[in-house]
């Protein structure tokens, strides 16, 4: 036995237990209520232990720019406008660098699987595809990396964009994403987007219908392609604010659809609460999805970050605990078991929605493993719970202390 992790409390089901757990190479290899080995120890001391967190929506490229651009509208066409304009001056050592810092906050704060949307069209080329792909190598010690490439400015009316997007794909991309609301044909963009998406055998994740009235729903268009392309399962979209202003009866209606097609919802707290609502002076509308009656109905939903520091999201520490406890203020969640569905959201369903098959706490599984500051599932997003240390592999990925008070006389 290489290491073995004392006093951990884990999740079976919906029971807590309180467990040792052995580790071998990179592996799992007991889990016992009284481990006897020889080997160095890691005390958990009774906290809530977790399979590595997941970050299946944010964007490593555009990150840390806010010293380039302003923020006038707090739109998403404003923050679109910024961008395109800072991302004519973006080098390959310019992306890693800023990828760079928001990917080690997230690697501080438990995360150890992710998903990075990566912008590539005529004007940007490669590059941020290139530095991505290295940041991907150099940090594969402390985190799995999917490049998931998309089309931000637009697919039909941006000619050169679907060849990179292709280029991409080639290049070891896993999933192709999509921005219809930002083409001159966005459902023309999303019959491209599944038909690339077959022809590479890709996973599909799409910013859909962000804005802030119900006109030019999209939601429901993609239901019926997945189903046509048999892609089930393989399908997430993230931001979908139109949904959140809908009344409960066609919600309702669309959680169904959703359901028996197989296609996922990522909620992005703190870019749709910082962009929605901006034409309301009163009774101004928060844009965020309630994700309970979307799992009720058995949708896999997940939430994430999105962007961090930059005109579409000028926040953010890369702690995805942070981003659980935001959602559940908004979404008014307060009862223990929707509260600890907010972590399962940055976890287990996440990784359902990312198709991650080895994925959890089990014996032969990957020693992948976040030590919470909490009792329980529910405590972790309500307190906001620190991550204390995580292991990759086998291996520590990161420690934080606990702070400490003094009192006078000490």
């Amino acid at each position: 036995m290489d290491l073995v992790i004392r006093e951990a409390c884990i999740l079976e089901g919906r029971e807590l237990r309180t467990v040792d757990i052995g580790i071998e190479g990179s592996t799992i290899a007991v889990i016992s209520s009284a481990l006897a080995a020889d080997a160095p120890e890691l005390k958990a001391a009774g906290c809530l232990v977790v399979p590595g967190l997941i970050e299946t929506h944010i964007h490593l490229d555009k990150t840390c720019i806010l010293d380039r651009c302003r923020i006038e509208e707090g739109t998403v066409a404003e923050a679109v406008r910024e961008t395109a304009v800072a991302k004519r001056n973006f080098t390959v050592e310019d992306v890693y660098a800023r990828g760079k810092r928001t990917l080690e906050r997230c690697i501080a704060h438990g995360t150890m699987r992710m998903r990075t949307h990566v912008e590539l069209d005529p004007g940007i080329g490669m590059i941020g595809f290139e530095a991505v792909e290295q940041l991907a190598r150099d940090y594969a010690w402390a985190l799995d990396l999917e490049l998931c490439v998309f089309p931000q400015e637009g697919l039909i009316n941006n000619p050169g964009t679907e060849e990179l997007l292709v280029e991409g794909l080639r290049r070891g991309a896993r999933t192709i994403g999509a921005v219809p609301y930002f083409d001159s044909d966005p459902r023309g963009q999303i019959d491209r987007i599944f038909a690339i998406a077959r022809d590479f055998d890709a996973e599909i994740d799409m910013h859909l219908d962000l804005a802030e009235t119900t006109q030019g729903m999209q939601i429901e268009y993609v239901c019926r392609k997945t189903e046509q392309f048999g892609w089930g399962g393989r399908v997430a979209v993230g931001h979908a604010t139109q949904m959140s202003l809908l009344p409960p009866e066609r919600f309702g209606e669309i959680a169904a659809q959703l359901a028996s097609a197989g296609v996922a919802v990522t909620i992005l707290p703190s870019t749709d609460l910082h962009l929605m609502g901006r034409s309301h002076d009163h009774a101004v509308p928060r844009g965020v999805v309630p994700a309970e009656p979307l799992r009720k109905a058995g949708v896999t939903c997940s939430i994430s970050t999105n962007n961090v520091l930059n005109p579409f999201t000028p926040y953010g520490d890369g702690s995805l605990i942070r981003m659980a406890n935001l959602y559940a203020n908004v979404c008014h969640v307060s009862r223990p078991a929707d509260l600890a569905g907010c972590l399962d959201m940055i976890t287990g369903a996440a990784a359902r929605l990312m198709r991650l098959d080895d994925y959890g706490i089990a014996v032969g599984g990957p020693a992948d493993l976040v030590c919470l500051d909490a009792g329980n599932p529910a405590d972790a997003v309500a307190m906001l719970a620190q991550p204390l240390w995580g292991i990759k592999r086998g291996r520590a990925s990161f420690t934080r202390s606990r702070p400490q008070l003094h009192p006078p006389g000490n």
